[in-house]
């Protein structure tokens, strides 16, 4: 499979010519010794003595020179331009190439046993913990995250808002039975005493506004006073009401086991039982449900929630002295100390992580492994010939080199056993 050739700029990068002029000085050695073996050679023909031994030598450099030119010139394309059988291997087969460099990464790189031995090896989480013990660098994650976390608050538009709510909120909760839920929720406060709290709150403020606020309680009780009594008459009346109203109040505030607060539990008790068990009193708690879920302020209510909690978010995490920013800087210092000094911890988390790249291995590892076959098979079988060889070919060149020099050796060695040999 052929395709376009690699972009011209990429052979002419920096790091490309000084492969170029390191390919080409090599070259230059290899073909400098071949030469030299063809001098001395021509120089030493017919001579015998020591000069045959070292023409048996220059003769035996020249064909091993020879011999492996052929075989690093047979890889990227025809020697001489002669379309010799199994030459140019690399033009031609190079999706096979690509699919067996595949194969060998695959099995020998992205194995779990391997991964997992690196993962733990590098031990990631005592050198996070060294890391984050620096408090600028500490100082530096805290700011990305805050920067991250405002970028991401922006995206979020009102209408993603509404959406969320419309499509996928609401018709959750219309399918979702909220008797149970809310009758759960209430034996569990009644059973740990939590609306006690909620009720001295709501008793100790509802008696302060009473004792604060005489004339709008007046203002109140006088507008349903009958228009016949005497005014005098509806102002004893209201004042003392106020009066017992504010006494009762404070008794109830101040006694822990007044009977109204014995008759709010009792009444709280019944209605959890009645949510969890009585048909009724759960069929009305749906309809009430649903006339919630379809009044429009409720959509309008979870827009404003999210736009007033974004901006308190955004203009808290935008000040660097702000509480949310000292809070994620304590947290963060906390969490490097405890990393430093708990091995358990740091045992935990670097097994955490060799299971993550094992798992993203094996869910994706084809896939990476794939890119190589996909991307030699997009490239000009020529031009990929050439990219290979300025990578390879520098190294390559010393087996001309070895093929020259070992060549010159055995024909010593030849020669040397021909002559003792009667």
């Amino acid at each position: 499979m052929s395709g376009p050739m690699l972009p011209t700029d990429a052979l002419g990068s920096a790091a490309d010519a000084v492969r170029r002029r390191a390919l080409r000085r090599m070259r230059t050695v290899a073909v400098s010794l071949l030469l030299l073996a063809a001098a001395v050679y021509v120089v030493t023909l017919h001579r015998d003595g020591f000069w045959g031994f070292v023409n048996a030598g220059a003769e035996a450099s020249m064909v091993g020179a020879i011999a492996d030119w052929f075989a690093v010139a047979a890889l990227f394309k025809h020697p001489l331009g002669l379309p010799i059988p199994h030459t140019a291997l690399v033009p031609k087969r190079k999706d096979d190439l690509g699919k067996g460099l595949e194969e060998f990464v695959g099995e020998n790189f992205l194995q779990e046993d391997i991964i997992r031995e690196r993962i733990l090896a590098v031990g990631i989480s005592a050198r996070v913990a060294r890391w984050l013990a620096v408090p600028a660098n500490g100082q530096r994650v805290v700011e990305e995250a805050a920067d991250l976390a405002v970028i991401a608050l922006s995206k979020v538009r009102t209408d993603h808002i509404e959406s969320l709510v419309k499509d996928a909120l609401v018709p959750r909760f219309r399918e979702e039975p909220i008797a149970p839920l809310l009758g759960g929720l209430l034996s569990e406060a009644l059973a740990d005493d939590l609306h006690h709290g909620l009720v001295d709150l709501t008793l100790d403020e509802l008696h302060g506004w009473l004792v604060s606020n005489p004339d709008t309680v007046h203002e109140v009780l006088g507008e349903r006073a009958p228009w016949w009594a005497p005014e005098s008459v509806n102002n004893y009346v209201i004042n003392r009401l106020h009066l017992e109203v504010v006494r009762w109040v404070g008794e109830i505030r101040d006694d822990p086991d007044h009977r109204a607060r014995r008759a709010l539990d009792s009444m709280l008790r019944r209605l959890a039982d009645d949510l969890l068990g009585n048909p009724d009193t759960q069929a009305r708690t749906e309809r009430l449900k649903e006339r919630v879920l379809d009044h429009p302020a409720v959509l309008d209510t979870a827009v404003a929630l999210w736009n007033s909690l974004r901006t308190a978010l955004v203009h808290s995490l935008d000040d660097p002295d702000g509480a949310v920013h000292r809070r994620l800087l304590t947290e963060v210092d906390a969490f490097a100390r405890r990393l430093s000094a708990d091995a358990a911890l740091r045992e935990r988390l670097d097994g955490m992580a060799a299971d993550l790249a094992v798992f993203a291995v094996d869910r994706y590892g084809t896939e990476v492994t794939a890119v190589i076959t996909h991307t030699i098979e997009r490239w000009d079988g020529k031009e990929a010939a050439r990219r290979i060889e300025l990578h390879v070919g520098r190294d390559l060149q010393f087996i001309r080199i070895n093929g020259t020099i070992v060549g010159g050796l055995v024909g010593v060695l030849i020669h040397t056993v021909a002559v003792l040999l009667p």
